[in-house]
């Protein structure tokens, strides 16, 4: 277990994380994260405190004997629930709330709760659910995956609900969003997509990240869709300078040397750092050398890992719902039961860290990539790293990368 040291009879006062501490730049193999109250008042290596209001509560704070990890708090970016719950089938948001559990018990301490396309009267309906948890505190915002899409790369996105983009229910589910509705899904080739009066346009109008994804779009098309974004969300200043792309690999054409479709430029732009690219590297929907590749041809600060996770996270094997759709969960891989595409992941984003490392990317890049990167894409500087002033979201895990403590805003979780 990770040494804290908290003095008695003060529960205000500031506790002690020790252990290889990862920072955006480095790991501190015997370092400590000061707490104090909801805040991250010291992050450094043990032996550099002297002369530091904490020098001596860290002297008293042993360094832990079975070589701990101390790690931000993570930020999941697209993800669709676990525990047994779905964002996207939630009645109420005490039920939601189970889906949010799930994951920060696991390490997630921000988490933008994902959609699925449906009838517009359930995406209002469940934007409103979120909106209000959001405005608690408890999510980070709503990601609306469609349901402006491409049917021929729909996935487990149900084709009977994908529509050519509908500015009106943008606008709607902006206004039941109440400013939380922070990215949506679109195939770039849809009609209207982009140009003057297009979803795009609208989409960071009203504060919204565009993210491509679900696309049979050619390079050029996508191409275009990337220049808007990035034009537009320069001009606007919204909470985040780049588009995203969601889930890459998954739901798009793939790469051919004859028609090379949204890969290639897609992962251009992100070397470039004029977007952020989705990764469900969980083993399932990205081979991990896949990952370590693309992590080393962009860099981390331009990869958003993400669990895309379903009701089935942290559950066992079994049939869910996910939106309109029948999962059923064998050895852990979600599949729709009609068609048996891969539905949702059923991880949580330690474990998709912890199968990274494995895979060969460096544990400082990996959380840079969990942490670190969606908070810039949510334009959040409270949260995502461990840095002094930020908020106290700290996970402390075994030598393993497996979860031991959750604190979130200084509050054990």
């Amino acid at each position: 277990m990770a040494s804290v040291s908290t003095p008695p009879d003060a529960a205000p006062a500031p506790s002690v994380l020790r252990g290889r501490v990862v920072t955006p730049q480095a790991v501190i193999d015997d370092g400590v994260v000061v707490v104090d109250a909801d805040r991250i008042v010291h992050v450094g290596p043990s032996s550099r405190v002297a002369g530091t209001p904490w020098a001596d509560l860290v002297r008293a704070t042993p360094p832990p004997a079975d070589g701990v990890h101390v790690l931000p708090g993570l930020v999941d970016l697209h993800d669709h629930g676990g525990g047994g719950a779905s964002f996207p089938d939630a009645a109420d948001a005490a039920e939601a709330m189970v889906a949010v559990a799930e994951h920060r018990r696991h390490g997630t301490t921000s988490l933008v709760a994902s959609l699925v396309t449906a009838a517009p009267d359930v995406l209002r309906r469940q934007v409103s659910t979120l909106a209000a948890l959001a405005e608690a505190g408890e999510i980070a915002g709503i990601h609306a995956e469609g349901p402006f899409l491409s049917t021929v790369r729909c996935g487990a996105q149900d084709p009977a609900y994908i529509v050519d983009p509908d500015l009106d229910l943008v606008d709607a589910l902006a206004d039941l969003g109440r400013g939380h509705l922070v990215t949506m899904t679109f195939a770039p080739e849809a009609p209207g997509a982009t140009g003057p009066g297009g979803l795009v346009e609208r989409l960071v109008a009203r504060g919204v990240v565009p993210s491509i994804g679900h696309t049979d779009a050619a390079a050029d098309v996508t191409r275009v869709a990337l220049e808007e974004s990035w034009a537009l969300l320069g001009e606007e200043g919204g909470r985040s300078r780049r588009p995203t792309v969601t889930h890459l690999f998954n739901g798009m054409r793939e790469l051919h040397h004859r028609a090379p479709g949204p890969i290639p430029p897609l992962l251009r732009a992100a070397a470039e750092g004029r977007c952020v690219v989705e990764l469900i590297a969980d083993g399932t929907h990205v081979d991990p050398s896949l990952v370590a590749d693309v992590v080393a041809l962009v860099g981390a600060e331009n990869v958003a890992l993400v669990t895309d996770a379903m009701a089935a996270a942290g559950m066992a094997d079994g049939t869910y719902r996910l939106g309109p759709a029948d999962v059923v969960v064998d050895h852990g891989v979600a599949r729709l039961a009609a068609g048996g595409s891969i539905a949702g992941g059923t991880a949580h984003l330690l474990d998709v860290v912890r199968t990274t490392v494995a895979g060969g990317v460096s544990l400082v890049a990996a959380v840079h990539a969990a942490a670190t990167t969606p908070a810039a894409v949510l334009g959040d500087p409270s949260i995502g790293a461990l840095e002094a002033g930020r908020r106290a979201d700290v996970l402390v895990t075994d030598s393993g990368l497996r979860p031991r403590r959750v604190l979130r805003a200084g509050v054990a979780v």
